[in-house]
């Protein structure tokens, strides 16, 4: 038993004995979030399989959020049931298969865990369980955790959300300061029933991992209109980043401009700086495997200007450095914080630059409340790439992507609250033997109380 795992058992035992304390009860939700999820992926060049990927499901949510007990130092617990039902899906369609249509070695399909004949499985289902602690503006928590700060992100872009096993602490004690840390032991994928061990892109599949991330950092509220941060993390034996963020919003004329400023610095840690195994994707001319150790800065501003439903903007990134940019990734599909975090790609490869423009409205403000519309398109290049043996294939390649995403809340009567949303997205490069995407996401969505 491991450390967490052991911590949280008392910890349920301690709250176990307090359950009946008032607040506990009185201040618990639960809810069942429905979600059916569409997934197409057009593999438009090559001739390699699979030449699309497709799946369809139903997705279940059960989350309970109790109270605190009680006295100076308040115990609680949180609980998040996960189950996801196969609609439709194959082995030649849910994305787990290799280039000769034999199984794939992946965690799973799109969507979907695999059989070992890489087949979707037809349900898979998780359980997680949070216990935690508060003392004035200061709360622990152990188990299963959903962060969400710059050097980690939680993914909920599929059926089933991620989630990761830890600890974490978060502290609101200071006057305009919010205070994060923590320590992630494993993280359960989102098409996944398991905890898997912690990775990055490029790293050996499943043999090249870690089993601790800790990461810690704080937002400051320099005034009302002016936020400030900085973040830590470090996966041993992978890398370290330290962030910087500032974000902004000014009120012009008859809006708001909010202004997004975003550095990371990141570098090898552990095995990662000497052991191919647990090297880095990126642009390593002469490397024996075409892989190193990571070795990335990357700088980007963001600004999105909202006036009468419409919001306007724009943003540049760039990465320096002979690595891709690094984030956790065990393979089966992650979150980064960068303003390039797109629905098909994230263009933080070595030495790419990115500029984007942004549109999108709120029709509420023409008499249709809960529809809204986006349009996001970006354009990467300078990116130089490498082949396994080290040799440079191409100079100042490029790619673009464009968003489109339609979204349907109904606002009021039997239906209230269920939602529709479309997803498309076109990506297209010319880095040779990538292949260019085409995908369609169809979400229906619906959130029931329980208490």
């Amino acid at each position: 038993m491991n450390k967490s795992t052991l911590a949280l058992a008392v910890a349920v035992g301690v709250m176990a004995q307090q359950a009946g304390a008032a607040g506990f009860i009185e201040d618990s939700k639960a809810t069942l979030g429905l979600r059916n999820f569409y997934i197409n992926t057009d593999n438009r060049s090559g001739t390699a399989e699979p030449s699309r990927n497709e799946e369809w499901g139903q997705g279940f949510d059960l989350r309970f959020i109790s109270g605190y007990t009680q006295g100076t130092v308040g115990f609680g617990i949180d609980a998040i049931g996960l189950l996801g039902v196969r609609l439709d899906s194959g082995g030649g369609t849910n994305g787990n298969v290799a280039a000769n249509g034999s199984p794939g070695t992946g965690y799973g399909g799109t969507v979907f865990p695999s059989e070992s004949n890489g087949q979707a499985v037809d349900n898979f289902s998780s359980l997680g369980l949070t216990a935690k602690a508060k003392i004035s503006q200061t709360e622990l928590k152990l188990g299963t955790l959903q962060p969400k700060n710059p050097v980690i992100v939680t993914n909920d872009g599929r059926l089933l959300p991620q989630t990761w096993q830890g600890g974490q602490i978060t502290s609101g004690e200071i006057k305009d300061l919010t205070l994060v840390g923590g320590q992630i032991e494993a993280v359960k994928g989102r098409n996944s029933s398991n905890n898997e061990n912690l990775s990055i892109n490029g790293a050996a599949p499943r043999s090249a991992n870690s089993n601790k991330f800790i990461y810690a950092g704080g937002d400051y509220k320099i005034t009302k209109d002016l936020t400030a941060q900085y973040y830590y993390g470090n996966l041993e034996d992978f890398y370290k980043q330290h962030f910087l963020g500032l974000v902004h919003n000014w009120a012009i004329g008859p809006g708001v401009l909010k202004s997004d400023f975003r550095y990371f610095n990141s570098s090898d840690d552990g095995a990662n700086s000497n052991t191919p195994a647990y090297y880095s994707t990126g642009n390593y001319t002469g490397m024996p495997s075409g892989k190193g150790k990571v070795d990335n800065n990357l700088y980007s501003g963001l600004f999105l200007y909202t006036v009468e439903g419409h919001t306007f903007g724009g943003g540049y990134q760039v990465s320096n450095g002979s690595s891709d940019f690094p984030w956790l990734n065990q393979g089966d599909g992650s979150s980064n914080y960068t303003i390039t975090d797109m629905q098909i790609q994230k263009f933080g490869r070595a030495g790419e630059k990115t500029w984007q423009a942004r549109y999108s409205y709120d029709f509420a403000k023409v008499g249709v409340p809960g529809l809204t519309a986006g349009l996001v398109y970006l354009h990467g290049d300078d990116i130089d790439t490498v082949n396994a043996r080290g040799v440079q294939t191409v100079n100042n390649a490029s790619e673009w992507e464009r968003d489109l995403t339609v979204g349907y809340v109904v606002p009021e009567g039997p239906l209230k609250n269920v939602g529709f949303m479309w997803k498309n997205a076109t990506w297209r490069t010319n880095i040779p033997g990538v292949r260019d995407q085409d995908e369609n996401r169809l979400i229906l969505s619906y959130s029931i109380p329980l208490l």
